[in-house]
């Protein structure tokens, strides 16, 4: 798998199967933020929030965008449909089930080939 291009890269279609691994790879790296932060206690606050979490935050926004972007270009839309995560509750769960359970578009489309062929 090419984590490079899943990340950073705005074209292109990937599969549920990729979103979900970039998905976890994002979880598993802001653990281990959060953790560092604890163990080496650069808490900021009484409010728990680190300073490498708040880093790794901010950078996985950029990266998450960069895998919903792949995600709906699979489903035949724009990268822009990732708005919809900004619309309280119903954006979350709008874009759980468009990307991460519903199937892509069989065959090539508008962004490019099929990426299970």
């Amino acid at each position: 798998m090419d984590w490079k291009y899943l990340f950073t890269g705005w074209d292109g279609r990937i599969n549920r199967a990729k979103f979900w691994a970039g998905i976890a790879a994002l979880i598993v790296i802001g653990i281990i933020a959060n953790l560092l932060d604890f163990m080496l206690g650069l808490h900021v606050g009484d409010h728990g929030v680190g300073i490498l979490g708040l880093v790794v935050s901010l950078v996985s926004i950029y990266f998450a965008l960069a895998l919903y972007a792949k995600r709906w270009h699979d489903r035949d839309k724009s990268g822009w449909w990732s708005l919809i995560g900004l619309v309280p509750f119903i954006g979350a769960v709008w874009i759980l089930v468009e990307l991460g359970i519903l199937q892509g578009t069989n065959g090539a489309n508008q962004y490019g080939p099929d990426p299970l062929a």
